[in-house]
Order: structure tokens, then sequence, then C-alpha cells
């Protein structure tokens, strides 16, 4: 009896040991992506609201590697460039975008009609497309822009027109300047960086009229207009901004803005949402917004920065990736996160459609303003002479990473008195020559 049932147990055995399998196979059907991202709000909100995605596409699991900014660079940019594959979706700047599209590092997007390619903002597109082909797509986009203490301008009886222009803003300064009062005229960033205070001067050199490098590739720090811009800002903080202002970035200048200490403030537009929120700023009631301020030229006055979604050329997943990706910076993943959280949240400077809602218009008094300066951010045309580089606030080569920060910490000691302005421009122009020479621009 016993020996007549084995055959069966075997069969059952079999079958089971098959159906495992089976489920083996589904289970390991699931493809998994592994997401790097900056640690920043809207980054952060984009992970709790990726479980409807997972929903919609359970045959897809994410994993997040989150980073703050300077580790995220440093891992993404090692993991491409030796082709290591540890990441299958890259939050990359627009500063990266280019130069590894140019590279054939990135894998080219190739989006559907739903989509619509064509409702993203022309200054941004234009920004992460090389030779008409998009390599990475925007998450958020910013622009910079003056905000300032409408009720300091009124007092001083100053009205503050759309754009301004530097001197006029120097004028306003000394008048709102108070600091017996703890009111200071302005706030500028100081803290030596190439995304620091460097993304803000180099703004204010391309509106003086000036320029990294000329079509020769040669540094152009001891040019006038660079000489006059950087002793233009170092007069201005040292007689009407904040003491400390060499170790002022974003964050320190948006605590004093929302502490009502500072009567003005050029930085990036996503700071608006920020000091237009009672929650977080007591003076938001009396925050107005402008255009940032030009001097002898409109061009660069502003800058243009996104962060951006994109799939590393070697991976192995990129149908995910790309589904993934069109999510996630879709005209629906907007609304998802009006819906959630309310339109004043929604990740801002990508799509038109988001600008024409009537919903964020009345929930961000600062989008009007924000739209028109990403609107005219060109980085294909940003300084007064011919320049040979892409990009507004920075120059998109390998080499500017190295330059900017040599020479931020030479603007930021010029700024803290440790040294003269043409100490620090000849320094710098030493140190961007330097690495120029050694990357092979010219002998």
């Amino acid at each position: 009896m016993h020996r007549s049932t084995r055959p069966h147990t075997r069969l059952a055995l079999a079958v089971a040991a098959l159906a495992a399998s089976l489920c083996g196979a589904a289970a390991h059907a699931q493809t998994e992506l592994v997401i790097a991202t900056v640690n920043n709000g809207h980054m952060i909100e984009m992970q709790k609201l990726s479980k409807n995605f997972e929903q919609a596409n359970p045959d897809i699991k994410l994993k997040w590697v989150t980073l703050e900014e300077g580790v995220l660079r440093q891992r993404v940019t090692t993991d491409i460039a030796t082709k290591g594959g540890q990441f299958d979706v890259m939050t990359i700047g627009m500063y990266e975008a280019p130069i590894w599209g140019k590279k054939g590092w990135l894998q080219e997007l190739k989006t559907d009609a739903a989509y619509d390619v064509d409702d993203l903002l022309p200054a941004v597109r234009n920004g992460l497309t090389v030779d008409g082909k998009l390599f990475a797509a925007p998450f958020y986009g910013e622009s910079s822009m003056l905000m300032y203490r409408k009720d300091l301008a009124d007092k001083a009886g100053v009205q503050v027109p759309e754009r301004p222009t530097w001197p006029q803003i120097k004028d306003l300064a000394a008048k709102m300047h108070d600091p017996k009062n703890g009111v200071y005229g302005i706030c500028l960033r100081g803290k030596p960086g190439w995304g620091d205070n460097m993304a803000f001067l180099t703004t204010l050199v391309n509106t003086f009229g000036g320029q990294w490098f000329d079509m020769q590739w040669k540094p152009q720090l001891e040019s006038k207009p660079w000489k006059d811009a950087i002793t233009f800002y170092v007069d201005l903080l040292k007689n009407y901004g904040p003491p400390g202002s060499s170790a002022n970035s974003f964050n320190e200048i948006l605590a004093l803005t929302n502490s009502g200490k500072c009567g003005m403030w050029v930085d990036a537009t996503i700071a608006a949402s920020f000091v237009a929120d009672p929650k977080q700023s007591k003076v938001a009631d009396q925050m107005a917004f402008a255009q940032a301020p030009t001097m002898n030229t409109p061009k660069g006055a502003n800058w243009l920065w996104s962060w951006n979604l994109a799939i590393p050329a070697g991976s192995k997943k990129v149908d995910a990736a790309q589904k993934f990706i069109t999510w996630s910076t879709s005209k629906d993943y907007i609304q998802l996160v009006a819906k959630t959280n309310g339109w004043a949240n929604v990740p801002t400077g990508t799509r038109k459609s988001t600008y024409a809602s009537p919903e964020f218009q009345k929930a961000a008094r600062f989008a009007a303003a924000e739209k028109t300066a990403i609107d005219s951010a060109n980085p294909t045309d940003s300084t007064l002479p011919k320049s040979p580089y892409v990009g507004v606030q920075f120059a998109a080569i390998p080499e500017f990473q190295a330059i900017g920060i040599a020479v931020g910490q030479q603007m930021s000691s010029a700024l803290a008195g440790k040294t003269t302005v043409d100490a620090a421009l000849k320094a710098g122009q030493v140190a961007a020559d330097r690495e120029m020479k050694k990357a092979g621009y010219y002998k």
C-alpha cells in the first residue's frame, strides 16, 4: 500500500516544486529601479507619492537612494563616468545634462503624445537638449529674482519697477538700511562655491557685460566687467548688507529674510514660496517680487536651473526607467501634488500648463514674476560678448566646477576684507588659466 502511494507523492512534490519555481520566476520578473535623488522637499514628496506609481505598475519596484546635494553629485558623477551601473534613474542638474548628453553618457528620452513635451518651458527644455535630443526631464526648475519688503520701499517713497537696475537697488538699499533696528538694506550670497556665491555673481558679471571665457576659451576674470561687478558687490554688501555676509548662502539668507531682517534679496525663485508663506515668514504679507536687476545688458541677469531625472546610457532597465520618469515629470503628477498638498506646493518651473492654472496663480502670487524670469533666461545666449559655452550662471564644461570653487573662495575672501578685489580676481584668473591649459583648451 505504501509503495503504491509513492509515485503520487513524487508527482505532488514535483508539481509543488514547479509551482514554486514559477512563483519565483514571477517574483523575479518584477523590475527594481534604483533612483538616486537629492534630499530636498520636492524630491522627498515624490518618494511619498511614488506608491501611486507602484500601484499602477505592479511589475516595477522603486528603491530610493537619497543624498545631500554635494554627495549626490559626487556619487552619480563617479557612477556614470566609470559605467558603474549602480543607478537606473539619476537626479542631475542643468549643468550635467548637456555635458553628459554630449559625451553619450545618457539615454535619449522618448516621450509620447500624452507627455506633451511642447508644454515644457522652452528655456528649461533647451538647457536639457543637445542636437535636438532631450537627455533629461525637468522635475522642477527655477530662475532668480528680486524679493523685497514692500512696506520698507513704501516708507522710503520708492516704487520698485518690474525690472530694476542695480544703481536703483543700491539707492533703495541705502534708504532701507536700518541696522539699529535689525534691518539690512540687502542680503546676497557670499558663501564660496560654484553653485553658491558664484551662481549669483556670474549673473551679476553677465549683466555688467562680462563672461567667463572668450571665444578662444581664455578666462576673462581681469576684464573691466568683472572688476566693476565685483567691486560693486563688495561695496554694496559692506555698506548695506548684514554682518558676516561672506558665510551666507541660500538657507542663511532665507532665515534672515523670514525674520524680517532683509530689505531686499536676489536669489532663487523657489525662495518666493517660502518667504510668502505666513507659516514660515514673519513678513509674508509684506513681500513683493520683481525681476533680477540689470546693469549694462539684460542678458544673463537671472539664472536658470532645474533638477532633472535622467537614465544612464548603460542602463539595462530603460523601459521601466522611462516609464517612471514620464510619470514623475508629467502634468498628471503636478495635479496629484496639487490634490494631495495644495497648489502652493507643486513643483514649479517646468510646464506652461502649471502657470496657466487659475488655482496655481491664486495660490502663488509670485507665479507671474517667476515665469517671466524663467522665460527670459537663455542658456545659449547669456552674455553680451559671444561666448563658447552653454549656461547662464555656469559654463557647461567639466572643468567649470573646479574653476568655480577656486574663484568662489577668492570672491568670499574679498567680501570678508581678507584680500582686495584686484588680488582676488588675479588669483582667480591664474587658477582658471591653469585648469583650462591642463585640460588642453589652449597652450
